[in-house]
């Protein structure tokens, strides 16, 4: 498995033995994507080789794009139309429909959309993750997915996210409910304590 081209130079293994344990608080790089230089943002980029993309609502639109990198399987973690959601496209397609604000409900999602480019990866597909701009839904979505396959802490996949995508900057809300995913044994769901609780905290805050 080939991973970006940031993180080919030293081993899964190495990268996860140096990051930080999953007690310790989730920690980004720049707090703020306004911090990155416009002229220096992609569409798309690669977190696994020809597997597995992060990018915004233009690259799912782009037929010339997703025939490039033979996409197979998009999940759009946002609410506006693409034309690959159309049957016909021949693409497979799955829609996480939440905001990019703290209290939205990402974490009951994560364990659809794991399964979902685990098959889809197994079936030799390639899969495009997107939100709107490629920065906090979407990304968080392929931390999960991280975390899931490959056992990794929210940390931990965050910052792999981040070196494949650097200008990636994942909501407060979102960041800790990565750490309530692994938490819950990547497997949240309505009869879930941790689950329950969490939930009873946002409805108490709104």
């Amino acid at each position: 498995m080939r991973w970006c081209r940031r993180l080919q130079h030293a081993s899964l293994g190495e990268y996860k033995k140096e990051a930080p344990g999953p007690d310790e608080a989730v920690v980004q790089g720049p707090r703020h994507p306004s911090e990155h230089k416009m002229g220096s943002w992609r569409n798309v980029d690669v977190i696994i080789e020809n597997r597995l993309y992060l990018g915004n609502i233009t690259a799912a639109r782009s037929s010339r794009s997703l025939t490039e990198r033979r996409i197979t399987h998009i999940i759009s973690v946002c609410t506006d139309p693409i034309p690959a959601e159309l049957p016909e496209s021949g693409i497979s397609h799955m829609r996480i429909p939440v905001e990019d604000v703290d209290y939205a409900d990402l974490l009951i999602y994560l364990p659809s959309a794991c399964r979902f480019i685990d098959n889809a990866m197994r079936s030799g597909g390639a899969v495009l993750i997107h939100c709107v701009q490629g920065l906090s839904r979407s990304a968080a979505v392929v931390a999960a997915y991280l975390m899931y396959a490959h056992r990794m802490n929210a940390t931990q996949a965050l910052e792999m996210v981040r070196r494949c995508r650097s200008q990636t900057w994942v909501n407060p809300g979102f960041q800790e409910q990565l750490v309530l995913f692994e938490l819950c044994q990547y497997n949240p769901s309505p009869t879930n304590g941790i689950y329950v609780n969490w939930r009873h905290k946002i409805q108490r805050r709104l």
